[in-house]
């Protein structure tokens, strides 16, 4: 009787070790993005950009890291191509659980524009470069913020009427979660100071409604 009492306790205790640990799981997130999902033009970004306000919304059984770049394109012909960045490998690195793509931004200048039939061409491959990871992440699609002026070549017509339509078509080949948030911050030129970059009001808007479309989402399963 003491053996199988002392086999139950153990057993019990085991229970109890395993369920602490799934408790204790880490939800990774990858934040993928251009300088708007870096930061720029906000005095502390590691507290009062987009992801780092989002890590605090989802709270501490998630890890939330900015993988955002200035002036990168998706576009892999664009002047400077996110995927050909080092920042792009460790994305893949950390193993995410989840993956926000956020670029179209600068690819609507000029110069990159020109190569626009590669664009949903190189959504795929960046796509497909996180659903092969071990890690088997959920992956959002972001469309971009608007653009309250023509600057640096970038411009609100071209998101509007050709990038959010691609990314529209990818996504629903895919089969991927759409983050609309060109709508909620549309509208909004006091969160943009200088046309493009979201200040950290505008940041926190951005989190929130990416917090509610995970935050949903993670109900649902």
């Amino acid at each position: 009787m003491k053996r199988i009492s002392y086999l139950s306790l153990i057993g019990v205790l085991l229970f109890c070790c395993n369920l602490t640990f799934a408790q204790q799981k880490v939800i990774k997130v990858a934040c993928i993005g251009n300088s708007i999902t870096y930061g720029s033009g906000i005095k502390d970004r590691n507290k009062d950009g987009y992801p780092a306000v989002l890590g605090r919304l989802l709270g501490s059984n998630y890890e939330v890291h900015n993988f955002g770049i200035g002036g990168r394109t998706l576009l892999m012909k664009g002047d400077r191509p996110y995927m050909k960045e080092q920042i792009f490998q460790d994305a893949l690195s950390f193993q995410p659980d989840i993956v926000t793509i956020k670029l179209g931004t600068n690819d609507t200048k000029p110069q990159n524009w020109k190569y626009k039939e590669d664009f949903k061409k190189d959504l795929v491959t960046l796509i497909n470069a996180f659903k092969q990871l071990p890690s088997n992440p959920k992956i959002y699609l972001c469309f971009p913020v608007p653009a309250y002026g023509v600057k640096w070549g970038i411009n609100d017509s071209t998101i509007v009427r050709e990038v959010i339509p691609y990314i529209k078509s990818v996504a629903k080949k895919m089969k991927l979660e759409i983050i609309d948030l060109h709508t909620p911050m549309s509208g909004l030129p006091m969160y943009f100071p200088d046309q493009i970059h979201p200040n950290e009001a505008g940041a926190n808007r951005i989190a929130e409604e990416i917090y509610r479309v995970i935050s949903s989402q993670n109900q649902k399963n």
